[in-house]
């Protein structure tokens, strides 16, 4: 089968495609065809050495795809099922073995590009809003990157729960989709300095949690946009990594409190994740989640997906397809 090898930490450069056998199933996996995998930034941290994997490694920890095998003690899969699974390196391959307890059944009605966008992004959109800082009807939330991948389904999840939506984007083009996915106010952090901004649009009251997956450049000056015991969710650092700082800080600026929180913690049970992965589903089903797929690769062009993804050229979800 083809795979995405990185045999050395690096740049995209370090992508390459190689040769490998098809995997065969423990006893509690499955093993996958692919039909699509999810390019997502933490992809990027694993590659460059953020992320401490040693090398060779397959990359990609999210798709979707048909059971090919199962191993002797799954129950609950069999060949011909269609599921989808995120947390599981070695998705970027034609075929990828899976833990059955990591994996989930796909609702027929849902497209393969639509799961894919899905797992990792939307289940994380979903335990943002839903979990860490519970949005409710008269929040004000700030999202930066609301036109990427998680930021868009961040964006139409916290519209729904009554919040009120200020993102942040660099383009026209990404404003205009961050607006249709509803958030309220949009600022161009590429024209008009985001803390400023935020405090004219809020009338230097401040807001409830900002959501950043940007880090290093945002990170200080969204706490001094916060109200009194306000969240700063830091869930992406695709500026780079948050350097240290004095918690004391957090005290000076009014009790504030400050997450470094992952998908894999809210999805640490079969339980949690079957929940959380129905609910999303069942927000796509009923038309409540919208989810834009912003570029198809082929599998050997992985190297220009990660280009794309690092220059933030691209807007909603990055799919790769065999």
């Amino acid at each position: 089968m083809k795979a995405i090898q990185v045999t050395r930490i690096g740049g995209p450069e370090v992508l390459e495609v190689r040769d490998l056998p098809v995997p065969e199933p423990g006893e509690d996996d499955i093993v996958v065809k692919l039909e699509a995998a999810g390019v997502n930034y933490v992809d990027v941290y694993h590659r460059d050495g953020r992320y401490v994997t040693k090398p060779p490694f397959t990359l990609g920890q999210e798709g979707t795809g048909i059971v090919n095998a199962a191993g002797k003690g799954v129950k609950e899969f069999e060949p011909g099922d269609r599921v989808a699974w995120t947390g599981i390196m070695g998705s970027y391959a034609e075929y990828v073995k899976v833990p059955a307890a990591r994996a989930v059944i796909v609702p027929h009605k849902i497209s393969i590009h639509q799961v894919a966008a899905a797992m990792l992004q939307g289940m994380t959109a979903h335990y943002l809003s839903h979990d860490t800082y519970p949005l409710k009807k008269g929040d004000t939330a700030l999202i930066h990157a609301a036109a990427g991948g998680v930021g868009l389904l961040l964006v139409q999840m916290a519209h729904r729960l009554g919040a009120r939506v200020i993102g942040t984007v660099s383009t026209e083009e990404k404003a205009a989709l961050a607006r249709k996915a509803g958030a309220d106010e949009v600022i161009m952090y590429t024209r008009t300095d985001f803390e400023v901004e935020t405090k004219r649009l809020t009338s230097n009251a401040g807001l409830q949690v900002v959501y950043d997956s940007v880090g290093k450049t945002t990170f200080e000056k969204g706490l001094d946009i916060l109200v009194p015991r306000g969240m700063m969710i830091l869930y992406g650092a695709s500026s780079g990594n948050v350097a240290p700082f004095d918690l004391g800080i957090l005290s000076q600026k009014g009790s504030l409190f400050v997450t470094r929180p992952t998908l894999a913690s809210y999805i640490a049970t079969r339980q949690d994740l079957l929940a959380r992965s129905k609910a999303v589903f069942d927000m796509i089903l009923s038309g409540q989640l919208d989810l834009r797929i912003g570029q198809i690769y082929k599998l050997e062009n992985t190297a220009q997906a990660h280009r794309d993804l690092e220059a933030r050229k691209t807007t909603g979800k990055l799919l790769l397809m065999p």
